[in-house]
């Protein structure tokens, strides 16, 4: 039985071990170099890094670079339409989850997705020759090794490394990831972060803030929210074999000035969503406190179903286009009970204004930022008048 244990020999908890620590190289290699690097070319990375990524992957997965990266790309651009090539939004959720990876295949096929939007991606000697013509020789040659190297455990852990990313990847973040999970951003999609830590995927998990930020390297955004990917890039760059080209815009408060300027005015363009998250969190309690007035005054009714307060922190994040037709009613209700919620909400969506593509010269824009910090602190609302005296003193970090 000896001949069946390879060459290696390890307890029971050692060989969970190794398949721990071979698929997580795996989702480092795809986080890091397919997604950030490949795709949204967030940083640049050593030939030697580089390489070792794709040679990694012809290995574990038979992924062809141009292939994933113009796919994902694609999915940005068409993002929860029909021309999505994953989108639970239109696919339904058990689709995307259970057949991600046919899924995948399916837009593999479509050879104008890679011609329109696989530009960039590496056409080398040895990606022609090898890695793309034979991808699924790297995989089949990974089975080799895993069978000389653990035996008949080796086909345990192959298997399972063949599973990983068709699940965990295409499966769960393209499901999953915009389906179900939390929202740091009211952005234009579905997209959700699953959870704050981002280990088990290597920081995908992060799906809102990436898909608000896109070309971001960090997919981290909040303080308590981790992504390993990012660790493992700012190791690299430490030693030199990665460069960070683009991270996430941040608004740095500074003392208010007694005008708004123009970098005030590029601070507020650049950061929309954060912006509108901020004024959503900075209205709440005043929000919170008249919708309870009219709780109390049974100008609202009371409906079991429906958060009032909780509701309308949403729609201060969002853009009215964005709004679903069946909450434009009570939208519309409870601002009809209340001058104050009408004021707050349309204050919000003037700002959206100001980030919307449009005619306007920045002067223009400029002096429509003016006027709304005026109107905002002479509108005898508090919350509203501190987030615009805090607006007047930002800038970018």
């Amino acid at each position: 039985m000896e001949y069946l244990l390879g060459l290696v020999d390890l307890p029971w908890w050692g060989y969970i071990v190794v398949t721990l620590v071979l698929t997580h190289i795996t989702i480092a290699s795809v986080t890091i170099f397919l997604h950030r690097h490949q795709a949204h070319r967030a940083l640049d990375l050593s030939p030697a890094v580089s390489h070792f990524f794709r040679f990694w992957l012809w290995l574990t997965t038979g992924m062809i670079t141009k292939e994933w990266a113009a796919i994902h790309r694609k999915h940005h651009a068409k993002c929860e339409t029909e021309e999505d090539p994953h989108s639970p939004q239109i696919l339904g959720i058990k689709k995307v989850l259970w057949d991600g990876i046919e899924l995948y295949r399916q837009a593999c096929l479509d050879k104008t997705i890679t011609e329109k939007f696989g530009h960039g991606t590496p056409d080398d000697w040895i990606e022609r020759n090898l890695y793309g013509k034979y991808n699924t020789a790297g995989i089949v040659l990974l089975g080799g090794i895993d069978l000389a190297l653990f035996g008949v455990y080796g086909i345990t852990i192959w298997a399972v490394q063949m599973l990983w990313i068709p699940l965990l990847a295409a499966g769960v973040i393209n499901g999953i990831g915009h389906f179900w999970g939390y929202r740091n951003f009211e952005n234009e999609d579905a997209s959700t972060n699953i959870f704050p830590i981002g280990i088990l995927i290597g920081g995908e998990e992060l799906h809102n803030n990436h898909h608000t930020f896109g070309t971001s390297a960090k997919l981290s955004y909040k303080w308590w929210e981790f992504d390993i990917g990012w660790m493992y890039i700012r190791i690299l760059e430490i030693c030199g074999l990665a460069k960070v080209r683009r991270v996430a815009p941040v608004v740095k408060v500074r003392e208010a000035k007694p005008v708004v300027d123009f970098d005030t005015l590029q601070t507020v363009i650049a950061n929309r969503y954060q912006i509108a998250s901020q004024y959503a969190k900075q209205l709440k309690e005043t929000v919170s406190a008249e919708i309870e007035q009219l709780r109390a005054s049974a100008k609202l009714p009371q409906a079991p179903d429906w958060n009032p307060s909780k509701q309308m922190r949403l729609w201060l994040k969002q853009e009215a286009k964005d709004i679903d037709p069946n909450d434009q009613i009570r939208l519309s209700m409870l601002l009809e009970q209340s001058k104050m919620l009408e004021t707050i909400y349309e204050m919000r969506q003037e700002l959206s204004q100001l980030w919307e593509r449009s005619s306007a010269t920045k002067e223009q824009l400029l002096k429509q930022l003016q006027d709304w910090c005026k109107r905002a602190e002479a509108s005898g609302i508090a919350s509203l008048q501190d987030f615009s005296r805090q607006l007047r003193g930002y800038a970018m970090a």
